[in-house]
Order: structure tokens, then C-alpha cells, then sequence
């Protein structure tokens, strides 16, 4: 038998290839269609990462009780202001630390004042400089008091630490986590009354809804939230209302004089 001519064989794989054929004859039959609906192996589901807790952004309802609870365990902690005045530095119970504040504001004045000022929250100066009312409106409250010869007879501090943003109105929540620090430096300086400057203070301080304007001039028992400290206390105008009303200066001066008058009044003997 003459041998095949491999270019004869060479011609005739390229023909079947050029065809579509694939495959040799093998030597047991395979059911093309029955291998067909073998499904092949699917890679193994990669599971998607558990999502992380949502950071709480500006708008979310703060802990105010945990945050309160904290605040109380911290001041008491205190033993003087200089304490107080770090301890609040490091809290972080306030949302407004977080909203743009520089820095906390805590006091200025006299740490044994006879008359503790407590006004609203600091704004830009006292941001900038993190002491409580040295701004123009500060400036003014200052000469007030060296009129109504009060130089050097108060400490003067806030119902919150931290500027607002935009200076506004420190809400009621910035306000309750706030609170024991300041009870805790009022009961440090024990003054012998307390002047609330502003409707947020005098709202805040007294528990009451009126207008500072209804408010202003009148003597109101504060007392803290448990109970142990009691003062007197008069509400009267914010210095800064004076800025842009200066007609109602006469008020506060009168505020003064009468918080003056009871201020020299000699103490009773026990």
C-alpha cells in the first residue's frame, strides 16, 4: 500500500477545519446535547461588607441624658474653677463643640464674685479670645457695671460654652448638657445672687416662658436641679439689645441699681 502523502492530509484537516469541525471520532459515543446542560461550578458569593454605623450628623437627636450624666460626674469632680474650666475644655457631650467652635468659653471675674452673671453663649470675640463677653456688647456691660459700682464684684459666664453657629439662640438641648458645669461654678463662687442676662439665660435659669421684657426687673428664686442651691435671681436685657436699642438703656440701668441696692444690704446674722 502506498504511504499517504502528508500534504494531502495537511489539505484535507485544513478543509474540515475551515468546515466547523472541532473534533475527532473518539472511541466511546458522547451525547453532545446531554453535556450540554452540565451547568458549570458558580464561583463561591462574595459577601458585601456589613455597612458601618452612620456617623450622627448635625441634625440627629443627641444622648441628652447620657450626655447630661456625664456632665454632672465631671463637674463634681471639680474643685475649683480652674478644674471646671479644663473639664469642660475636654467634654464632648455638647454638639456645639463640634459645629465650628474654636474653643470653650467658660468665665471671667472675681472666683469669689458676690454676683454671678450668666448670659447667653459666647459669640465671635469670645470665641477668639475664650473669655465670656469681651465683645462690644461685653465692653458695655462692663461700664454699666463700673456705673453701678460693680467693677471687680462679679463673675460673668454663660448657659453654654461653646459658640452657636451663626450665633444663634443656644437650644434647650445645649442648654440641660451644659447645666451642671454651670451649677457646679455657681456653687463654687457661691455668690449671694444671680444676674441673668438675656431671654435665652433668664428663660433657661428660671423654667418660665415670658418675655424678657415681662421678665426684667423682678426678683425670682433659682434653684438647681437638685434642689441644694437657691438664689435670688433678676433677669434683665442683653447688652447687645442695647447696641441696637440704645432708648432701653434706662431699663437695665435700673435693673442694676436695684440689684446693687440688695447686693449692699448687710447680710443677716445667722
Amino acid at each position: 500500500m502506498p504511504s499517504a502523502d502528508p500534504r494531502a492530509a495537511e489539505s484535507l484537516l485544513a478543509f474540515w477545519a475551515e468546515a466547523g469541525v472541532d473534533a475527532m471520532l473518539l472511541d466511546e459515543p458522547v451525547d453532545r446535547i446531554e453535556a450540554g446542560k452540565i451547568v458549570p461550578p458558580r464561583p463561591p458569593e462574595r459577601k458585601a461588607p456589613a455597612p458601618a454605623p452612620a456617623a450622627r450628623g448635625p441634625g440627629a437627636a443627641p444622648d441628652v441624658a447620657a450626655a447630661v450624666a456625664e456632665a454632672r460626674r465631671l463637674a463634681a469632680l471639680a474643685q475649683d474653677l480652674e478644674e471646671l474650666k479644663a473639664a469642660i475644655a475636654g467634654f464632648d457631650g455638647c454638639p456645639l463643640k463640634f459645629e465650628g467652635a474654636r474653643q470653650a468659653v467658660f468665665g471671667r471675674g472675681d472666683p469669689n464674685a458676690p454676683l454671678l452673671v450668666i448670659g447667653e453663649g459666647p459669640g465671635a470675640e469670645e470665641d477668639a479670645r475664650g473669655e465670656p463677653f469681651v465683645g462690644k456688647a461685653g465692653q458695655l456691660l462692663d461700664r454699666m457695671f463700673a456705673a453701678a459700682g460693680l467693677t471687680g464684684r462679679v463673675f460673668i459666664t454663660n448657659t453654654v460654652f461653646w459658640r452657636p453657629p451663626g450665633n444663634r439662640t443656644p437650644a434647650a438641648h445645649e442648654q440641660a448638657v451644659c447645666l451642671p458645669f454651670l451649677e457646679r461654678a455657681i456653687e463654687l463662687v457661691s455668690p449671694r445672687m444671680l444676674l441673668l442676662v438675656g431671654a435665652p439665660s433668664a428663660k433657661s435659669m428660671l423654667k418660665r416662658e415670658e418675655g424678657i421684657l415681662s421678665l426684667r426687673g423682678r426678683w425670682f428664686e433659682w434653684r438647681s436641679e437638685d434642689g441644694n442651691l437657691e438664689l435670688p435671681a433678676m433677669p434683665t436685657l442683653h447688652p447687645a439689645f442695647l447696641l441696637r436699642q440704645p432708648a432701653a438703656k434706662k431699663k437695665v440701668w435700673s435693673d442694676l441699681l436695684t440689684l446693687t441696692e440688695r447686693l449692699d444690704r448687710p447680710e443677716r446674722g445667722g
